[in-house]
């Protein structure tokens, strides 16, 4: 089922941005919590990014980071870097030093846009720290967001000032369809993040289907309080509003009073949430139907319980469910924004168009007819591979006929809607967000004291998952769990910290020594529910 608006006639993503601009110069683009801008607006800010980038030597395929909150500046950097044919690479604003470390050599990227001060991180002590102790020595510039830079370091007037006239790219300078727009870097069952792949051609056309299965249209205010550094943000929210000419409203980060503020004052129709978000507005003390009024349709996951809270409690009438993964673009099956809301809560939509759904056996790996719960595989509009060290598990989860293995399970309903049943991974979802406990469990492992370290996520109501960590001592002296707290928070950022840390003699492990993870959540839900006199699910 289709909305019926016509899609883009673009294939990447500067030129869609080129093609609204033309056809709707003056409508907006986007709003932030300080400045707004048009179509058109954007696209010159974009195209003078694109000149200065040319300028420095920057050409096709070459890499570009962003380390930035939400606003219209991270979106004009972002068409600007893809104008000049570079891929964008978006840095977490949560990072930690040790993770900024990682991310900025496993990228490869060259040039860095950077809001120095942001929430309560020092990103450019951070930069300054690193690169004196030459770790980032790939990274040639780093442009700040801000009056004054460290040495070294340019500020965005001094970038721009001496930038060549904007001009038309020569044939070949920019993307091509088939070309990589982006790398996402995502949590999931390694204990570092994976370097996502995804391509011009896919983000566009499959932010398109997904904008119809919510009914946006020209005018649309699309709320999104997510990071845009996730593929939620960049490549779901953005290429759904751009290519239905709907408004961006993008906080710098959520908070429920002031969210609740701008959806009223801007009053906005369209909202991607998550449970947690739905929780934090709905409980908190400002809270009312009235100011949500405006609301009418966007996308959320989690259960047919969060799904309804959302929908009715929040007020989002024509709220779509949701599957997908940063591997599939974001999302690769949505409800259709009409269906009954029962049909909507109780399974994730049909597959969007060209995405592929088959499952296989847990157990003996065969294929399984339409109807049967099994391992979730995906083609379409998939990555092509993962980027940097992670690229060592492309044939592992990637299989040679193109279908992304994700390591879920479920099955296709008798409408033919995709029902997701639950994870096979490892992997803990908190709020809405993937966590490695592998990556938890390595920087453990580094603390004085502790011999063996193990993480597992229990279901939670209201975050979707508890992480409950482990520890077995190296000697027979106490473990400071306080310090070891404080050791994960130098390390680790804030979603990723364990929510409770318990003292073990030993762990569920196998004859041969691996962790039992399964046996291991078990253990904690036990543990859990005995403190709150709940019985363990």
């Amino acid at each position: 089922m289709a909305a019926g608006f016509a899609p883009p006639l673009a294939r990447v993503l500067p030129d869609l941005l080129a093609e609204q601009a033309r056809l709707c110069p003056d409508a907006l683009a986007a709003i932030g919590e300080t400045s707004r801008v048009s179509f058109a607006q954007l696209h010159e800010g974009a195209a003078k990014i694109a000149a200065a980038l040319r300028r420095d030597g920057i050409s096709r395929g070459d890499r570009i980071g962003m380390l930035l909150g939400n606003g219209p500046e991270w979106l004009e950097i972002f068409f600007g870097a893809s104008m000049a044919g570079a891929v964008v690479v978006p840095l977490s604003t949560w990072s930690t030093r040790a993770e900024l470390e990682f991310l900025i050599v496993d990228s490869g990227i060259g040039t860095l846009f950077v809001r120095p001060r942001f929430l309560d991180r020092d990103f450019a002590a951070d930069l300054v720290e690193l690169s004196a102790a030459g770790r980032t020595a790939r990274l040639r510039t780093v442009v700040v967001l801000g009056p004054a830079a460290s040495a070294g370091f340019v500020t965005m007037d001094s970038f721009l000032r001496d930038a060549p006239p904007v001009a038309a790219l020569a044939p070949g300078d920019g993307p091509s369809a088939a070309d990589d727009a982006v790398v996402l870097y995502t949590s999931g069952s390694t204990s570092r993040p994976k370097g996502v792949r995804l391509r011009h051609y896919a983000i566009v056309e499959n932010g398109f289907n997904i904008g119809e299965r919510q009914g946006l249209r020209p005018g649309d205010r699309v709320f999104l309080p997510t990071p845009l550094f996730w593929s939620y943000g960049s490549a779901n929210a953005l290429p759904a509003a751009l290519t239905h000419g709907a408004c961006m409203v993008l906080p710098e980060k959520f908070e429920p009073a002031s969210a609740l503020a701008m959806i009223e004052r801007e009053r906005c129709t369209a909202i991607y949430t998550l449970p947690a978000i739905t929780t934090a507005l709905l409980r908190h003390p400002d809270f009312d139907r009235a100011r949500t009024k405006t609301l009418r349709t966007g996308l959320t996951i989690g259960s047919p319980r969060d799904f309804l809270a959302a929908a009715q409690d929040l007020g989002v009438p024509d709220l779509c469910n949701i599957y997908g993964a940063t591997e599939t673009c974001g999302n690769c099956a949505v409800t259709d924004h009409r269906w009954p809301l029962e049909r909507r809560a109780r399974c994730q939509g049909l597959p969007l168009p060209g995405q592929i759904f088959r499952f296989r056996d847990l157990d003996s790996g065969e294929l399984l007819t339409s109807g049967r719960t099994g391992l979730v595989e995906v083609s379409g509009y998939v990555s092509p591979g993962y980027s940097g060290v992670s690229a060592s598990l492309n044939p592992d989860v990637f299989a040679d006929d193109g279908f992304y293995r994700t390591g879920d399970m479920g099955f296709i309903d008798e409408d033919g809607s995709f029902v997701f049943v639950g994870r096979d991974s490892d992997m803990i979802k908190r709020a809405g967000i993937n966590i490695s406990p592998a990556e938890i469990e390595d920087v453990m492992k580094t603390f004085p004291g502790i011999s063996q370290a193990a993480v597992a996520g229990v279901p939670d109501p209201e975050r979707g998952e508890l992480v409950v960590a482990y520890v077995v001592a190296a000697g027979d002296g106490p473990v400071a769990t306080d310090a070891l707290m404080e050791h994960c928070r130098a390390q680790l950022s804030k979603y990723k910290l364990p929510d409770r840390i318990e003292i073990a003699e030993t762990l569920p492990l196998t004859a041969t020594g691996k962790l039992q993870r399964k046996e291991l959540r078990k253990i904690a839900a036990t543990m859990l529910a005995g403190l709150s006199g709940a019985s363990p699910a």
